[in-house]
């Protein structure tokens, strides 16, 4: 691999001090990553036209330095852990303003940067009780390979621009179809948006309903990028309790003195507490909205998933008055790389919502389009559902029972009838730092809820994931906790 090096010989700097400088301004710049392989000496002083003793004394530099390292046989390489002087904590806004200069980014680069919104990474465990991950084993591979091929032997329109602002309008019709009997969401195809999953959904609404300073009414504890969607808007955020019954919609009179434009609630299946929002508290949610001229958000991020009781109705399919925005996504009922969801827009809504959609990213890929279109056509969608609800069902159970055999009263389980992740609350003197260090410690992934509250701090409180888990993997993960908590 050769290096682009800019040196310059009419200078008074020595070309071996330039060509340090260029190298460890690389390495700093995420230009030349960690233990990434770098030329011999021979080699770029022959690329750079340079001498190979110019080459060796800046090497000597950077290995002094500890930049680089050399492994016998090998080759040299850049160090993966930097010199000390490098790992001093630097806020990230200097940095910024050191790389862009002083006003260089816009206000909404600058939230991203102070609501701390990074790209999170998670550690991998033998026993991951994470959540929104499906049983990707249990997906029936071979169908869906069928149907991909089905499309690329037939006419190619898919390699094509779309035409639909909205989204390919089979897949439209046939969501349409699928929310009216499953959910009994009110819609025609034409209110249908097909979106980037449910992150780019919210955006959308964010970005066309919310101005700075405009008040937002979320649930608390609720679901964290939502509520980091909202604070990069600039909104104001106003927490609302949940308690069994879900959204406490009295305590939004709380807020009297603000003027409430969006509220956000998760009804079919609270994230994380699990509760499901009754039907009276839907009626009332909706009479306070249309009384206040708010709307709601409705993400049903995971309805599919009930076990034993019959479903309440959609939100949206209550609503007289416009005033819902319904929401859902694919990523949990198939796979997450699958990134289409949909938005059910207000049918004044959908001319503004299909520009801004057109101007972000032009159409998802037509091919995953029509694969999932025939998908849900040919019935296989809600043969696939019923299979994986019998499945996550035993699985929850599973879950409930080792929680309940293993801890008795020091646990208190929160919404075992839905969804694919269960609330507990550990009765313990350990912090949650300590039983997510010493779950770790054996080789078990642990996610505590306490990032999901807007005000107080709770602890106590995890979120349990088991839609990835075997039973086996249940069973012995809760095994191993309770070794960390009697330890």
């Amino acid at each position: 691999m050769d290096l682009a090096i800019a040196l310059d010989s009419h200078i008074d700097v020595p070309l071996h001090q330039q060509l340090y400088e260029e190298i460890r301004k690389a390495i700093l710049n995420g230009r030349l990553l960690p233990n990434q392989r770098i030329p011999s000496t021979r080699k770029l002083s022959k690329s750079l036209g340079i001498s190979r003793t110019t080459v060796t004394t800046c090497y000597e530099q950077l290995l002094s330095e500890g930049y680089i390292k050399t492994i016998v046989g090998s080759g040299t390489y850049i160090c993966d852990q930097l010199p000390d002087d490098l790992l001093n904590s630097t806020p990230i806004e200097s940095c910024y303003k050191q790389t862009f200069g002083q006003g260089s980014l816009s206000k909404y680069a600058v939230s991203l940067i102070e609501n701390d919104v990074s790209i999170t990474t998670e550690t991998d465990a033998p026993i991951n009780f994470r959540y929104g991950r499906p049983a990707l084993e249990l997906f029936p591979m071979q169908l869906w390979r069928k149907l991909l091929s089905r499309h690329c032997r037939s006419h190619c329109h898919w390699l094509d621009y779309a035409t639909d602002a909205l989204g390919y309008q089979p897949l439209r019709q046939a969501i349409a179809r699928y929310l009216s009997h499953s959910r009994a969401v009110q819609c025609e195809p034409e209110q249908v948006l097909i979106t980037n999953g449910t992150q780019q959904a919210l955006y959308l609404v964010m970005r066309l309903l919310i101005d700075p300073g405009d008040a937002v009414a979320l649930e608390d504890p609720g679901y964290l990028s939502a509520r980091r969607i909202f604070l990069t808007q600039g909104a104001k955020l106003l927490p609302v309790a949940v308690d069994e019954s879900g959204l406490i919609v009295r305590e939004l009179d709380n807020y009297r003195d603000e003027h409430i434009k969006l509220v956000y609630v998760t009804p079919s299946h609270q994230f994380p507490t699990g509760a499901i929002l009754s039907l009276s508290r839907r009626l009332e949610l909706l009479a306070w909205a249309h009384s206040h001229g708010a709307m709601i958000i409705e993400d049903d991020y995971d309805s599919e998933y009930r076990y034993g009781d019959r479903p309440i109705p959609a939100l949206q399919g209550l609503d007289k008055s416009d005033c819902v925005l319904y929401m859902g996504t694919f990523s949990k009922v198939l796979f997450p790389s699958l990134r289409i969801g949909y938005l059910v827009l207000p049918k004044s809504f959908v001319p503004i919502f299909a520009r801004a959609k057109w101007l972000s990213d032009r159409h998802l890929p037509l091919l995953e389009q029509c694969v999932l279109t025939n998908f849900i056509e040919e019935g296989h969608l809600e043969r696939h559902i019923r299979k994986m609800r019998k499945h996550y069902d035993q699985c929850r159970q599973v879950l409930v029972e080792a929680l309940s055999d293993r801890f008795g009263e020091r646990v208190t389980i929160l919404g075992e009838k839905a969804g694919l992740h269960l609330m507990v609350k550990l009765h313990t003197q350990l912090t949650d730092e300590e039983i997510i260090e010493g779950a770790a410690s054996l080789g078990v992934g642990m996610i505590s809820a306490q990032p999901q509250y807007l005000r107080g701090n709770v602890t106590g409180e995890f979120i349990f994931g088991y839609s990835e888990l075997t039973q086996q993997q249940i069973r012995e993960g809760i095994c191993r906790l309770a070794k960390v908590l009697v330890a």
